[in-house]
């Protein structure tokens, strides 16, 4: 089956092709990094990181280019406020999301490109619009005339004559439809030399320049959450499209976290941070947690929620680990039937499961042969995912668990074995006696389909 992607310029799941034979080309919208990263910052990070891993096990090299907000009405307010440099505040939460992006295992993106870094490519650009009659300056202003794309509005489904882009109608802009490309200069704020007057990007130019430069007119995927869908990526489509450049020909768009209904947002104040979660979690559980969900499924956040989720990795993990030392295998073909349909994550988690309660029958059934093979498939099919337990990044997990609790994972696990030993050989007693050492050190067992899960009491 070939991979199927829901493209939301379509409103439909198309079979994916790339551009160029051989590599997959991706612009994800990054961070504007006016504070500190939250889960509802890192799930799109992950779902797009889920793709590019599963382009890669199809046989495909892939530019992935994500992008750093740097310059933005709300990093000089907030920078204005701690009485700090723009460009140090900025740095500094820049430097917090690639963290975060590590900590979860994304893989590195081909470029980072900076907005401020850029600039070039803005003024180019607006050129291009201005010199086609799509755009216009406007004492220092440059703004994108709406009324000459005549295709505006069919992304998102909005109707030209009720768009509004939440922008004032300032002096010398001609329809309040009409959109800002470049900001003229304001006494203290940076600012960069233009034909048109000093001043600084606005938001939707900045990601058009970016990904032209990197990926070029024409590439195949363009990624961000679905909140971006109207104005910006509606606002990106139109800029580049009317100077002639096809640009995306997939638009993908990942559903919030939300929390008591709202998207998560620092304005809201309900936010939840990556430092808070991983004081309680593992990185691994985290990720697993957040990308079992379809991509396009909101998620409602809730410690149960999130704590059902770590037990489903660590029963995976348990696995494995009784299984002993075995490479990654082959793919079952439903996880991949589920992957190429628009990267099915909760279906092709299922299949994971599977396979962990058939190797462990099989272990307890003594058929060392099936549960070896058991255990490479869930080796592979949690690598594709970014989530493979024995991995190197998981399989350590120095400074996301304590010394003392990897001790603590590697006792109960051996004595869990021992116990799953006794009782397929029917030594019930033994068995029992090794729960109850366990229980008395404060440790719980619960027997469930998948294998024996283990938690510390009050923990």
């Amino acid at each position: 089956m070939a991979l199927h992607l829901f493209d939301t310029a379509t409103r439909s799941a198309r079979e994916f092709h790339p551009a160029r034979s051989g590599t997959a080309s991706i612009y994800v919208c990054g961070a504007t990094v006016q504070g500190i990263p939250h889960i509802g910052h890192v799930r799109g990070a992950l779902n797009y990181d889920v793709l590019r891993r599963w382009l890669v096990h199809k046989g495909l090299d892939v530019l992935f280019v994500r992008n750093v907000t740097d310059i933005d009405d709300k990093i000089l307010a907030k920078a204005a406020d701690a009485g700090r440099p723009w460009w140090e505040w900025a740095f500094t939460h820049e430097r917090a999301f690639e963290d975060a992006y590590e900590t979860l295992g994304c893989l590195p993106p081909s470029i980072a490109p900076r907005a401020t870094g850029h600039v070039t490519q803005m003024v180019e650009l607006m050129r291009r619009l201005i010199d086609s009659g799509h755009a216009y300056a406007a004492g220092g202003d440059v703004y994108f005339a709406v009324n000459t794309f005549p295709s505006y509005g069919e992304l998102s489904r909005q109707k030209l004559d009720e768009v509004h882009q939440g922008e004032t109608l300032a002096e010398g802009k001609r329809d309040p439809r009409d959109f800002t490309l470049w900001k003229r200069a304001k006494p203290g704020e940076p600012s960069w030399p233009t034909p048109w007057g000093p001043g600084r990007p606005g938001w939707h130019l900045e990601c058009s320049a970016m990904a032209t430069n990197y990926l070029g007119a024409e590439f195949d995927i363009h990624g961000g959450g679905v909140d971006l869908v109207f104005p910006h990526h509606e606002n990106e489509r139109a800029q580049s499209n009317a100077v002639g450049d096809p640009f995306a020909r997939f638009w993908l768009h990942n559903a919030w976290v939300t929390l008591s209904g709202e998207k998560m947002s620092k304005s809201l104040g309900n936010t939840v941070s990556i430092e808070a979660m991983l004081r309680n979690y593992r990185a691994a559980e985290l990720r697993y947690y957040l990308i079992q969900p379809h991509y396009r499924s909101t998620i409602e956040y809730s410690d149960g929620a999130l704590s059902e989720a770590a037990a489903g990795y660590r029963r995976i993990e348990q696995f494995l680990r009784r299984a002993g030392g075995v490479a990654p295998g082959e793919l079952a073909p439903e996880f991949a039937a589920a992957m190429d349909d628009d990267l099915a994550t909760p279906a092709a988690i299922a299949v994971v499961h599977n396979a962990v309660r058939e190797g462990n029958a099989a272990l307890d059934a003594r058929n060392e042969e099936a549960a070896r093979a058991a255990a490479g498939s869930v080796r592979a099919m949690m690598g594709v995912l970014g989530l493979d337990p024995l991995a190197p990044e998981w399989a350590d997990t120095a400074g996301t668990e304590t010394p003392g609790r990897q001790a603590l994972s590697d006792l109960v696990d051996d004595m869990l074995a021992e116990r799953q030993e006794a009782r397929a050989a029917r030594e019930f007693m033994r068995a029992d006696a090794v729960r109850d050492r366990l229980l008395k050190a404060g440790i719980t067992v619960e027997d469930t389909p998948d294998g024996p899960l283990w938690t510390v009491k009050d923990a």
